[in-house]
């Protein structure tokens, strides 16, 4: 699924946002796997962070500049990132932690 030539900042944002719509999936909508709607989702934010045009020195979607995500899809993410941030420390806390810290990072 990621390809050889993202950085590893693209990976482990890739991972990130996994990590977050499949907690929300699972608490949500109560299946292992992505229902389709969360499928969907899914497979558009890695297309998306695939062309991030800023590669290593992605900032946290939250700070971008640039929104990339079609309004309706923005809006997905946005639920599942409210619902699962908070979440992320008790079910991923590594993950959680690294990407709170990446925060921080001033936006080039």
């Amino acid at each position: 699924m990621i390809r050889l030539s993202e950085s590893k900042k693209i990976e482990q944002d890739k991972k990130t946002v996994e990590a977050m719509i499949r907690l929300y999936c699972k608490e949500q909508h109560g299946g292992e796997q992505l229902c389709p709607d969360c499928q969907e989702l899914f497979q558009y934010a890695m297309l998306r962070l695939s062309k991030c045009k800023f590669g290593e020195d992605k900032p946290t979607c939250g700070k971008c500049p640039v929104h990339c995500y079609k309004p309706d899809m923005r809006e997905k993410i946005l639920q599942v990132m409210k619902f699962s941030g908070p979440r992320m420390l008790r079910a991923h806390p590594i993950t959680a932690v690294r990407h709170l810290l990446q925060g921080f990072k001033k936006v080039k």
